[in-house]
């Protein structure tokens, strides 16, 4: 895992733990787990799913009662993350803020890694 001791993996804000936690309560789900793929018109892409169980090679961050799993593939892209919930007038999600990212997407769908060598979720 690629993680450095005392500073957690991604940060998520106030309004993202909310949203999480209302989803985990929702289905009785573990937490989100997040990813990352090949895909997009920039070459790679988020993913998130809900999770039901714990992957021990997952890295986990909590938060107020939220929970978020990153892929082990994923976890050196996403290092530095804010996860943030956005709620504007036609559309709400989640936004990741992520230091990593050179390049992204006009629609901000995908987004490009220096180097990026391919992590599968």
């Amino acid at each position: 895992m690629f993680a450095i001791p005392g500073k957690q993996a991604v940060t998520i804000t106030p309004r993202a733990a909310a949203q999480i936690a209302r989803l985990m309560a929702r289905d009785g789900h573990q937490g989100l787990r997040i990813g990352i793929k090949k895909g997009g018109c920039a070459g790679m892409e988020y993913t998130m799913s809900y999770a039901k169980t714990v992957d021990p090679l997952d890295e986990v961050v909590e938060v107020d009662g939220a929970r978020v799993m990153i892929a082990p593939m994923a976890q050196m892209f996403l290092f530095g993350t804010e996860i943030d919930y956005e709620t504007a007038l036609l559309e709400s999600g989640f936004k990741f803020r992520n230091p990593n990212v050179v390049d992204a997407c006009g629609c901000g769908e995908s987004i490009k890694f220096a180097d990026a060598a391919g992590p599968a979720a």
